[in-house]
């Protein structure tokens, strides 16, 4: 038997009963469709969790949650989180006095004191009427919906429990403002996200109590015992969801089970720092896993745990403290204050002075070099460091050559707040020669390294190619590049500083000579137009050496490319030394805001950033796949730039540094510091050692599976569209001639060929790109043909001239069947001739199965018995073609016939004068053959009429899901049929066909 979504959603609901959630059955339930709250239970739980609030201000807490205000889904839910986690304000009179309190809708000190409830088939009335499977309450209030696919079904998997859900929140909102979080399991995938998640962003939760035992492949229990544990559950109610304001609509954000347990961590971490030596520790989590959230959940977090802290937020750098303070200040009503930005160290002393506890401040480190006095002795304070690491973070004091004293910049700031508590926050490690960061912060709190977060989906891969042969640079410039290498991986003394600018000085004077910058711009677009411009949105930055570089290449560009004016732009800092003629590519600083939105927004025409520093950290476009390196980094600044092409972002298979200043070495140093499974797994970045062996590999697998058939002149430059067509048609027929096993080893190679493809393409001669794309075509033809998605040849077209386009530049425009590429009818005669015409015999066979399969299974949702007759005949016929019993030719004729049979079986109701509804109750009538013996066809219309308005008039919703009317169903069916001594006798197995149709009806209406 097998395991079908009612036997997982059985597992699910046992196991929340194992968690101690009350199990019921929705339509056991009596309550108004129209409201998805559990209101009986809500309306008990209010007064129980606030015992001492007035009757009329629970009352009055309880219209405004059956009553939010207008306003989109996303706004309506934001309103709902805000009251669950912190309380309804409500205002009422009461003996001529206005009176205000806090009704909460959980009680977070004491979990025993809510309601935790599990219900399956809660059904919903709204603009349709649906079922979700399991529905999550806490005090009747339905915080998580679940939806489940079995992964047992060949045509259903998570993706379509994403599109479930997203269609619910069409069809019925009214439950979603409610929701804290959505679950998708198809027992091989569990996911979790919020309303406003992506497909890409609903994510894993990896364990159960945080000790990472299954953090490559969880099973689906873990996600439910790990989020959905009562105690947990509200933990991760309270403090690890929040809305970040955005442009045009906000985003609600979950925390990722890496972000939740590294936070809890860090709070202990803190308490005990605060108790003790005040060093909070170091929070590793990679570049692109959410580290600047988890410095959000953290701050929010720690108001609570250490009774309301004054939090101070330093960086190294002012872009970076302007993206730190925009992500908080987006936040701002999750943390429940406004985020301050200290302007100087003497507006930081101030804002410090005139409070004992709250607030959130931002500043730089620099700030505090303007003196050495201490800025507050309380200890209370928390001091949140981001990239706590960087060389400055200095506690040693050194001699200049003039004799003066210079002090270490953690020094200041140790001295500065001497009984603060501080904790660093990383996306890279810490050295292991450098001491002083640990001095500073203590160890590690959590590490969440690069290896974890790619297998989490939390990040990509980084890839490198190296072109700096291209740029034709001496010998002797080389090693002046390896020479500035050297003296950037130092803990530059002054000496090194000193030597440091005059090397630097030359190597400007050659990288800016306008040869180098006329190869250099010439070699990126190539790489550019021909690699990158069509992969996901073509955006690509370019990171120059100097400022007065970037404005070069800015306009060698726009000389080549005239037309790339609205395409690339220059971001970076202004000085008040600037030409005039910079002031007008660089703007202000609402400009260079402008400018950032642009880049982010995937349709806008911007896709090009010429940045120096400004946008190497903490600067997130997920579509951001190739980066172009043309400046000397090292170590954490290198790691850090790179990580700008990391993000996830639909199906990115990674990003792609191109390097033009030779980075390698400094890449490898980088690495040193990492994880040994890091170092193991991404030590070697390189696509000519990575991407590219493993295209070639895959490339020979796909040609080998395709012997046999001779598709060399796909490859030659003579051949035209016409040709190209009918040798892709010619290679969908050979693999679908082949076992099943084998097709699908096809399709998984050349899926595996495209990904690598992706990322090496620049390295491929025109042979290559010519034979991977076509393999790719026929691979998204089949994954069509043979898929579950509903069959469109014009949209198998539309896809594989877009994918030629992109990869070999092709201008032409593929047809591979013929006429019928736009709208078609399987009942057209025109199209079915077209079909047995087709020299591709195997694919015209795979064609008309598919469009019959579709037909089919329209009838298993409507007609038993058209389906079960259709369904057995297909399955023979395809088993005998399959097993050679006969050819290509015979199956395509029996298949027509199929065709012309369904065909005439929709035209049968019609000259009844049935309805398809009906028509679907008279062919159950009507299965024995003999019946047509006992019975005239005007009796057997006449009981198929009163059988269906039997079955309308007694329809209610829910009916089909309560087995007692179920029951109900039964007796009125056979008493209605035993009014017309129905069935006859020795047919008494019919009456089993006649109640399977109105249960299948029941379960469709």
């Amino acid at each position: 038997m097998p395991y079908a979504e009612a036997n997982f959603e059985n597992a699910v609901m046992i196991l929340l009963e194992e968690l101690g959630y009350a199990k019921l059955y929705g339509p056991d339930v009596e309550r108004d469709f129209h409201n998805p709250l559990y209101l009986d239970a809500l309306t008990g739980q209010l007064p129980r969790i606030n015992p001492m609030a007035d009757r009329q201000a629970v009352e009055e807490a309880l219209h405004k949650l059956t009553h939010i205000e207008h306003g989109t889904l996303l706004q309506k839910n934001k309103r709902f989180m805000d009251w669950l986690q912190n309380g309804i304000e409500v205002t009422y009179q009461k003996g001529g006095e206005t009176k205000n309190e806090l009704v909460r809708l959980i009680d977070y000190e004491h979990p025993e004191y809510n309601m935790f409830c599990a219900i399956n088939q809660w059904t919903i009335t709204e603009h349709e009427t649906k079922r979700p499977d399991v529905a999550v309450f806490v005090n009747g209030l339905p915080l998580v919906v679940v939806e489940l696919k079995t992964c047992m079904r060949e045509d259903t998997d998570f993706s379509d429990g994403y599109r479930q859900i997203k269609n619910y929140m069409k069809e019925i909102p009214v439950l979603f403002q409610y929701n804290a979080f959505c679950i998708i399991s198809d027992l091989i995938d569990s996911k979790v996200g919020t309303i406003t998640s992506e497909f890409d962003r609903f994510v894993d939760w990896k364990t159960v109590n945080g000790d990472y035992e299954e953090t490559q492949f969880a099973r689906y229990d873990v996600l439910f015992r790990g989020m959905l544990e009562p105690r947990r559950f509200l933990d991760i109610l309270r403090y690890f969801i929040l809305f970040s304001q955005d442009i045009p609509e906000d985003h609600k954000i979950l925390a990722g089970y890496h972000q939740y347990f590294a936070v809890r961590k860090a709070i202990e971490s803190t308490r005990h720092a605060v108790e003790t030596d005040g060093k909070g520790g170091v929070f590793w989590h990679t570049q692109g896993s959410g580290k600047s959230l988890s410095m959000v959940f953290y701050a929010a977090l720690l108001q609570q745990a250490l009774d309301s802290p004054t939090i101070i937020v330093i960086t190294d750098r002012n872009d970076l403290d302007d993206q730190l303070y925009g992500q908080f200040s987006a936040c701002k009503d999750f943390l429940r204050q406004t985020p301050e930005h200290a302007q100087s160290r003497e507006h930081l002393k101030e804002l410090l002075a005139g409070r004992r506890a709250n607030g959130i401040f931002f500043t730089t480190m620099q700030k505090f070099e303007e003196a050495h006095e201490p800025l507050s002795e309380r200890r209370n304070i928390i001091v949140m460091a981001d990239e706590a690491h960087r060389s400055q973070y200095g506690l040693t004091e050194r001699v200049k050559k003039d004799g003066t004293l210079v002090v270490g910049a953690a020094r200041v700031i140790r001295d500065s707040l001497p009984d603060a508590t501080f904790i660093g926050f990383t996306g890279t490690p810490i050295s292991s020669k450098d001491r002083d960061t640990r001095a500073v912060f203590g160890d590690y709190i959590d590490i969440y390294d690069m290896t974890q977060a790619v297998e989490d989906g939390a990040t990509r891969p980084v890839y490198y190619e190296s072109r700096v042969m291209n740029l034709g640079l001496k010998e002797d410039v080389l090693r002046q590049i390896d020479t500035t290498y050297e003296l950037l991986a130092q803990n530059a003394n002054e000496q090194d500083i000193e030597r440091s600018k005059k090397e630097l000085g030359n190597l400007e004077a050659i990288l800016s000579a306008p040869e180098t910058i006329d190869t250099l711009c010439r070699d990126i677009i190539a790489h550019y137009e021909q690699n990158r411009e069509h992969l996901l949105t073509g955006k690509a930055m370019i990171v120059a050496y100097s400022r007065s570089i970037a404005i070069d290449i800015y306009h060698k560009l726009l000389e080549l490319r005239p037309g790339w004016q609205k395409k690339v732009k220059v971001v970076m800092t202004s000085g008040n030394n600037d030409p005039e003629e910079w002031r007008n590519i660089i703007g202000n600083k609402s400009y260079k805001r402008e400018l950032a939105r642009k880049f982010k927004d995937n349709d806008d025409s911007l896709k090009i950033a010429i940045v120096v520093d400004m946008w190497l950290t903490g600067f997130d476009v997920p579509s951001l796949a190739t980066m172009y390196v043309y400046k000397p980094m090292s170590g954490h600044n290198l790691m850090q730039a790179i990580a700008r092409v990391n993000r996830v972002f639909r199906d990115k298979e990674g990003g792609l540094v191109v390097d033009y200043i030779g980075i390698a070495r400094a890449l490898k140093r980088a690495m040193n510091d990492y994880t040994v499974r890091d170092r193991s797994n991404y030590g070697n970045l390189d696509i000519a050692k990575t991407a590219l062996p493993k295209f070639e590999e895959k490339l020979r697998v796909c040609g080998e599976l395709l012997y046999g058939f001779d598709y060399s002149a796909f490859l030659l430059e003579t051949s035209n569209d016409r040709q190209r067509a009918d040798l892709i048609a010619g290679c969908i027929n050979f693999v679908l001639g082949k076992n099943a096993d084998t097709q699908k080893t096809f399709a998984t190679e050349a899926l595996l060929l495209k990904q690598a493809r992706t990322l090496c393409q620049s390295l491929l001669n025109r042979e290559q790109r010519m034979e991977s794309a076509l393999f790719e075509a026929v691979r998204v033809a089949l994954s069509r043909i043979s898929g579950t998605q509903k069959l469109s040849l014009k949209e198998i077209n539309d896809r594989i001239n877009e994918m030629l386009q992109q990869s070999v530049h092709s201008e032409g425009v593929i047809n591979l069947f013929g006429e019928q590429s736009a709208e078609f009818s399987l009942f057209d005669p025109a199209f079915l001739e077209e079909i047995s015409r087709m020299k591709q015999k195997n694919l015209a066979a795979e064609l008309l199965r598919k469009l019959l399969a579709e037909q089919i299974s329209a009838y298993q949702h409507t007609n038993l018995v058209q389906a079960e007759k259709f369904s057995d005949r297909m399955q023979k016929l395809m088993n005998a073609y399959r097993n050679g019993q006969i050819t290509n030719a015979e199956v395509i004729e029996e298949l027509q016939k199929m065709a012309a049979d369904i065909a005439k079986a929709h035209q049968t109701g019609a000259s009844l004068g049935l309805s398809p509804e009906e028509l679907a109750f008279y062919d159950a009538i009507t299965r024995p053959e003999a019946v047509k013996d006992f019975y005239t066809n005007d009796q057997l219309l006449h009981m198929t009429k009163e059988l269906a308005d039997t079955l309308r008039r007694s329809r209610t919703v829910d009916w089909q899901k309560k087995e007692s009317a179920r029951a109900q169903m039964r007796v009125m069916v056979k008493r209605l049929l035993r009014k017309y001594k129905y069935p006859p006798d020795g047919m008494q197995d019919a009456i089993q066909t006649v109640l399977a149709q109105c249960e299948l009806w029941t379960d469709e209406a």
